[in-house]
């Protein structure tokens, strides 16, 4: 009962959003059928702003929770909105076990868990260095992994831009993707491996002047060749 009441006040949280972001952003949207309809998904995207978390959430059409950094539920409005969206806390740049075990939770349960694997947003619009928590997730998971790019959110200001129409956002989904490990065992190698194929679809799917850390493109076709992607 509790999780039918969890679900269904996401999905009326949800329908707000929508509303809201489709009134003030004009997007296009590309690759929507890469989303798995079913069973658990780990989504990657890349940040530039506070923006980017409501936006891709209102494109899709699945029932989904997703890790945002903690500063957001220490005002207590702000934190109730953001659990009711499905939204869940967890401790930047380090080891947070109890937010990775409620992440392993979210996946059993077969949703989709959203996750910025850069950590923070880019303050130069270029795509940062991954962290290794969402590896982490799909190598102890298996569940697939799936890159998502948006760009054109780096101007919005908010609560500013609520006000009035913001032009020329970009979503992009890639097709999903398992990570794989040498051994039996989940080695650092695998998991710094794995954060950078995450973190170069991610950058594919990206105009090349955002791609930053990750612009090379010899790069990007040798994982391609070894089709860990």
């Amino acid at each position: 009962m509790k999780d039918f009441l969890t679900g269904v006040f996401f999905w009326v949280n949800v329908t707000w959003i929508k509303i809201l972001v489709a009134l003030v952003t004009s997007r296009t949207i590309k690759g929507r059928e890469n989303i798995p309809s079913q069973g658990p998904v780990i989504l990657v995207c890349n940040h530039m702003n506070n923006a980017d978390p409501p936006i891709v959430l209102s494109i899709i059409p699945r029932r989904s929770k997703w890790l945002v950094k903690i500063e957001w539920f220490r005002n207590p409005v702000i934190g109730f909105l953001a659990k009711a969206g499905g939204l869940m806390p967890v401790k930047r740049y380090e080891a947070d076990l109890k937010a990775l075990r409620k992440a392993q939770e979210v996946l059993k349960s077969g949703l989709i868990l959203g996750v910025f694997p850069e950590g923070t947003r880019s303050r130069n619009q270029m795509l940062s260095t991954g962290e290794p928590g969402a590896a982490l997730l799909a190598l102890r998971t298996k569940a697939p992994i799936l890159p998502v790019a948006i760009w054109g959110t780096e101007n919005m200001k908010l609560p500013r831009d609520v006000l009035r129409r913001t032009s020329g956002i970009h979503i992009r989904f890639g097709k999903p993707f398992v990570l794989r490990t040498v051994s039996s065992r989940i080695q650092r190698s695998d998991i710094e491996y794995g954060t950078d194929c995450l973190m170069l679809a991610i950058a594919k799917l990206l105009p090349t002047r955002y791609r930053g850390s990750y612009a090379d493109q010899a790069t990007l076709e040798q994982i391609e060749r070894e089709k860990v992607i």
